[in-house]
C-alpha cells in the first residue's frame, strides 16, 4: 500500500514557475515509477511526465517538454515537478501516481496508486 501527497500547487502568472512536491508512504517507494498527470475542467487526465525507480530517463508530454522537469529523492520518498515558463493553458489540478514496474507508462490504468490531486492555476 502506498499512499501520495501532493502539495506546491498554487496561482502563477503566465511565465512563472512552481515546484510539486509528492510525498510517499511505505518503505517500497524505489520500487515504483512515478508520474504525474493533470486534469482541466471538462477534459480527460492527461499524461504529463513521469520517471522510473532510478531517476533515469524521464519521460514527457510534448506540451510541457523543455519546460517541465521530473525528479525523484528516494531518500526522502518524494517526487517532484520543477514547472517553469507556465501557461494558461498548464491550469489544472495535478496528480501523482505510483506505478509498480520498471518502466515508465503514460497510461492511467497502469498506475496502481493516486494522490488527491494539487490545483494549478496559470492566470494574471
Amino acid at each position: 500500500q502506498v499512499q501520495l501527497v501532493e502539495s506546491g500547487g498554487g496561482l502563477v502568472q503566465p511565465g512563472g514557475s512552481l515546484r510539486l512536491s509528492c510525498a510517499a508512504s511505505g518503505r517500497t517507494f524505489s520500487s515504483y515509477a512515478m508520474g504525474w498527470f493533470r486534469q482541466a475542467p471538462g477534459k480527460e487526465r492527461e499524461f504529463v511526465a513521469a520517471v522510473r525507480w532510478s531517476g533515469h530517463n524521464p519521460d514527457y508530454a510534448d506540451s510541457v517538454k523543455g519546460r517541465f522537469t521530473i525528479s525523484r529523492d528516494n531518500a526522502k520518498n518524494t517526487v517532484y515537478l520543477q514547472m517553469n515558463r507556465l501557461k494558461p493553458e498548464d491550469t489544472a489540478v495535478y496528480y501523482c501516481a505510483a506505478d509498480y514496474a520498471l518502466s515508465v507508462s503514460r497510461y492511467t490504468g497502469d498506475y496502481d496508486y493516486w494522490g488527491q490531486g494539487t490545483q494549478v492555476t496559470v492566470s494574471s
